[in-house]
C-alpha cells in the first residue's frame, strides 16, 4: 500500500478523501497550506501526492511546484472538475471528479504506485 499526501482547499473534502484511501489500506497525511505541506514532506516519504480539485488553478500549480521540490519522489495525481479541466503539466496522473469526492480515488492511487515499482 501507498503513503499518500492529500492536499486541497476544503478540509472536509481532504478528510473524506483520506478516509477513502485509508479504507483501501493506504497511509494518508492530509494537509492544507504551504507550511503544513513542506513540514509533511520533510518528515515523510510519500509515494503519491493528491492535489484536490477545489484549489484555484494558480494555487494548484504552486502546490504542484512545492510537491516537486519537497517530495521529489512522489507521483502527483491531479483531481479536476469537468468544468475547469486539468491544469497541471508534468503530473503523473489525473482524475476527473464530481463536485464532491471521487469514488475511484483509491484505485487510481494504487495504479500510480504499481507503475513506479
Amino acid at each position: 500500500m501507498a503513503t499518500v499526501l492529500c492536499t486541497g482547499a476544503d478540509r472536509t473534502l481532504i478528510e473524506t478523501r483520506a478516509l477513502i484511501l485509508r479504507r483501501a489500506g493506504h497511509t494518508v497525511m492530509p494537509v492544507m497550506g504551504e507550511p503544513e505541506l513542506i513540514a509533511a514532506c520533510q518528515e515523510n516519504r510519500f509515494d503519491v501526492a493528491v492535489i484536490g480539485q477545489a484549489i484555484s488553478n494558480v494555487q494548484k500549480q504552486h502546490v504542484f511546484d512545492l510537491v516537486r521540490q519537497y517530495c521529489p519522489t512522489a507521483k502527483v495525481l491531479e483531481l479536476y472538475s469537468p468544468v475547469r479541466g486539468a491544469v497541471l503539466r508534468g503530473e503523473d496522473g489525473w482524475l476527473e471528479v464530481p463536485a464532491q469526492v471521487p469514488t475511484d480515488l483509491a484505485e487510481r492511487v494504487e495504479k500510480l504506485v504499481a507503475n513506479s515499482n
